[in-house]
C-alpha cells in the first residue's frame, strides 16, 4: 500500500492499546497514511477504566510538535486529551504559528468508566482557543452536555447542541449518538450548510473502548487525503461500526476494536 498523506497526533497513551496515541497509529496506518505523535499524557488503564494519568510537560508536547512540523510536516492534525490548560495553551499557539490545516479535534473529557479526564477551567479553554482551529470537532453526548449545558435526550436535542457547538468556533461539529438509548444512532453533522444526520442501526455489544479516538483519527486521515467533509464521515462511521463488528472480544471490560478492518474498505459503498 502506498502511504498516501501524513498525520500528525497530539494525544494521551493509552497503555492496553485500545484507545488514544495507540488506536489513533493504528486507524492512521490502517487507512494508508502516515502517522507521527505528539504524547500529552501517559495512562495506566486498561478496558475496566483509567486508573492513572501523567501529563507531560509543556515544553516537551511543544518540542514534540516542533520536531514535526520543522522536519517532516503534516497535512492534518488529530487532538485528543489535552489533559490542562498548559498544554492547551502550548498547542494553541503551537498550531496557530505554523498554520496548520484540518484539525479534527476529539474534545476527551470523560472516559468510558464515568471517570473525569479534564478540569472545568481546562474545558473553557479549550471551548475559547481551540475550537475556532478546528476544521472538525467530534464530541460524543455527554462531552456535548458539558460543552453546551443541555440535557440531551432524542435526535432534535442533538441537533440544538451540535448547533449551539458550531457557534463556538469550529467550521464542522460531528456529535455522536451512541449514548442514547435508541434501536437506532444518530450521528448528526453540523456545517455552516446545515445540518447532515447519519443514521444506522445500534450494534448490541461492550466492544467500545477507544471508538471516539478511532473516528477522529480516521476523519483526520480521510480529510489529509482530500476527500470533503460529508464523504470523510460517511467513511469514518462505516469503517468504525465495521471495527466494532469484527472486535477481538479482548479484556474483561469495554474491548478495544479491530483497527485492521479498513483493509476491506475498498468493497464499502460511499
Amino acid at each position: 500500500m502506498k502511504i498516501r498523506s501524513k498525520v500528525l497526533i497530539i494525544a494521551g497513551s493509552d497503555s492496553s492499546g485500545g484507545a488514544g496515541i495507540q488506536a489513533d497509529i493504528k486507524t492512521v496506518t490502517a487507512l494508508g497514511s502516515y502517522a507521527m505523535t505528539a504524547i500529552t499524557a501517559v495512562t495506566a488503564q486498561n478496558t475496566q477504566g483509567v486508573k492513572k494519568i501523567i501529563p507531560i510537560s509543556k515544553a516537551v508536547v511543544e518540542k514534540q510538535i516542533k520536531m514535526i512540523l520543522d522536519d517532516i510536516g503534516t497535512h492534518a492534525v488529530k487532538i485528543g486529551m489535552l489533559h490542562n490548560s498548559e498544554i492547551i495553551q502550548t498547542v494553541y499557539k503551537t498550531l496557530k504559528k505554523y498554520k496548520s490545516k484540518n484539525i479534527v479535534l476529539d474534545p476527551v473529557m470523560i472516559a468510558k468508566g464515568g471517570a473525569k479526564l479534564i478540569s472545568d477551567n481546562s474545558i473553557k479553554n479549550l471551548k475559547k482557543i481551540i475550537f475556532p482551529l478546528c476544521t472538525l470537532v467530534t464530541p460524543n453526548i455527554p462531552e456535548a452536555e458539558v460543552l453546551t449545558g443541555y440535557s440531551i435526550l432524542n435526535k432534535e436535542d442533538m441537533i440544538k447542541a451540535a448547533k449551539k457547538i458550531l457557534s463556538m468556533g469550529p467550521k464542522n461539529v460531528l456529535l455522536k449518538g451512541g449514548h442514547l438509548k435508541n434501536k437506532m444512532i444518530f450521528d448528526i453533522l453540523a456545517t455552516k450548510k446545515g445540518i447532515k444526520v447519519f443514521k444506522k442501526r445500534k450494534i448490541r455489544t461492550k466492544n467500545t473502548h477507544g471508538t471516539g479516538c478511532t473516528l477522529s483519527s480516521a476523519l483526520a486521515t480521510n480529510l489529509s487525503q482530500k476527500r470533503n467533509i460529508i464523504k470523510s464521515c460517511k467513511l469514518s462511521l462505516k469503517y468504525v461500526d465495521k471495527a466494532i463488528i469484527s472486535a477481538p472480544g479482548y479484556g474483561k471490560g469495554f474491548g478495544p476494536l479491530n483497527h485492521l478492518v479498513s483493509l476491506n474498505l475498498k468493497n464499502i459503498n460511499v
